[in-house]
């Protein structure tokens, strides 16, 4: 007997819990059929998650679940442009026809879905990133030269975060688009996400016993992303996320940080999110989405 996960049409940091409760209890005893067969559009994040969870079956010594893939051509070949079943292929058993990818991806991918396995890989992923980065961020979105360093460092906090803290590999994707239903205006989207140990055992060695009962997930976030605290003793160690949120306060941008069965968002001006939503469905490891918005031209 096969559980369905059905992704939803709109995949993104929104609809991810939707995507998140269709596997029951972690991990699935059962085999599983993810049918994508109704997607119409999916954010980096959304494309991310999804690969995280086969890689977390995988390494939950799960049988490799079926994925049938979007009927939509639009979206079949948006996905292969964006490198998605580039890596699905190795994490799930495909079913559909996929799209060859084109040799070039479109502009406004600043980086392909891509694998974070070690600080190497990090390294790599800024410098892809640079140059079009200079190029989306001070030509579309109007931000000051010096805060394109500024993103590149962020994206590196964000990436090198997986590597000291999620106990495995994990995925990271970059994309400028236009953000109609909330803002109206040009976003850059960082989304990072990996199927490790999440926030919570990561600090609980180091900071459970001080929080007492009130210790679990969303705790652990809160105190990871607003009071700053690190696993690592050692001062300056640790310190990426309190990096990031500086850089996003300056740029009226967001952070949003799922782990285990919590979100915590650092909410703008601009956006009506819930600061902190608990009893999530469960769902493996962290997921991180960064949105930059280009400066209103007053401020520019």
């Amino acid at each position: 007997m096969s559980r369905v996960v059905e992704v939803p049409a709109q995949l993104d940091d929104r609809t991810f819990d939707q995507f998140a409760a269709g596997f029951g209890s972690w991990p699935p005893e059962e085999k599983l059929l993810i049918d994508a067969r109704a997607a119409q559009w999916a954010s980096p994040y959304g494309l991310i998650g999804m690969l995280t969870a086969g890689q977390a079956l995988a390494e939950a010594k799960r049988d490799k679940p079926l994925f049938t893939v979007p009927q939509s051509d639009e979206v079949k070949r948006y996905w292969a442009r964006a490198g998605f079943f580039h890596h699905a292929a190795d994490l799930f058993e495909l079913h559909g026809k996929v799209p060859r990818p084109p040799t070039t991806g479109p502009s406004d991918v600043l980086l392909d879905v891509t694998p974070v396995r070690a600080t190497e890989d990090v390294h790599e992923v800024v410098g892809k990133i640079s140059e079009g980065a200079t190029r989306i961020l001070h030509g579309e979105l109007g931000l000051e030269i010096k805060a394109t360093l500024r993103f590149t460092m962020a994206l590196s906090e964000a990436c090198q975060n997986i590597v000291e803290h999620a106990g495995t590999s994990g995925w990271v994707a970059v994309q400028a688009y236009t953000f109609r239903r909330r803002l109206g205006r040009r976003v850059v989207v960082i989304a990072v996400s990996d199927g490790g140990v999440g926030f919570r055992r990561s600090l609980e060695s180091t900071h459970a016993k001080r929080f007492g009962e009130r210790w679990g997930d969303g705790t652990a976030l809160e105190a990871a992303l607003i009071q700053g605290v690190s696993r690592f003793r050692d001062p300056g160690r640790g310190q990426g996320l309190a990096f990031i949120k500086r850089f996003l306060d300056q740029w009226k941008g967001k952070i949003s940080i799922r782990s285990g069965t919590a979100r915590l968002s650092i909410v703008p001006p601009w956006d009506e999110d819930v600061p902190l939503s608990e009893h999530l469905p469960y769902f493996p490891g962290a997921q991180v989405q960064i949105i930059i918005p280009a400066q209103e031209s007053e401020s520019r």
